[in-house]
């Protein structure tokens, strides 16, 4: 039986491109936005695919929910996998986030990768730390 591992390291912000879904000017308010990350440490991934549909309560807090397709190796172990992420930012500039691998998306030495993560991230700060809990068969 596969026992737990734990990963750590840090992620950057490559791209954001977020567009209005439905009107511009209401609250609460849809958007769209495809996302670019480059991956460090545990986990190695450069130019991450993403995609997230967000809920603005204001104009600086909400909610939002997505998917990031991840290419690249997990502790060394190469391959790409699929987490469904879900998450609320706040009035204070944070944006908490939690993950999950969907089930069955691991190829490669990635296949059978199970597990879950999360991170803190601060307005301004270019580099997000991460933690991601897994087991691979």
């Amino acid at each position: 039986m596969p026992s737990t591992r734990t990963a750590t390291g840090h992620f950057a912000f490559a791209d954001w491109e977020e567009r209005p879904a439905g009107p511009a000017d209401a609250l609460p308010r849809l958007a769209q936005a495809t996302v670019a990350n480059t991956f460090s440490g545990g986990i190695e991934a450069a130019g991450t695919v993403c995609a997230y549909t967000i809920t603005y309560l204001t104009a600086t807090t909400g909610s939002y929910t997505g998917m990031e397709l991840l290419t690249g190796s997990v502790d060394g172990r190469e391959g790409a996998f699929a987490v469904e992420e879900r998450g609320t930012f706040h009035e204070d500039g944070t944006t908490r986030c939690s993950f999950e691998v969907v089930p069955g998306s691991g190829t490669g030495g990635l296949t059978g990768l199970r597990g879950t993560g999360s991170f803190l991230a601060r307005h301004g700060e270019p580099s997000v730390p991460y933690t991601f809990e897994y087991d691979l068969d």
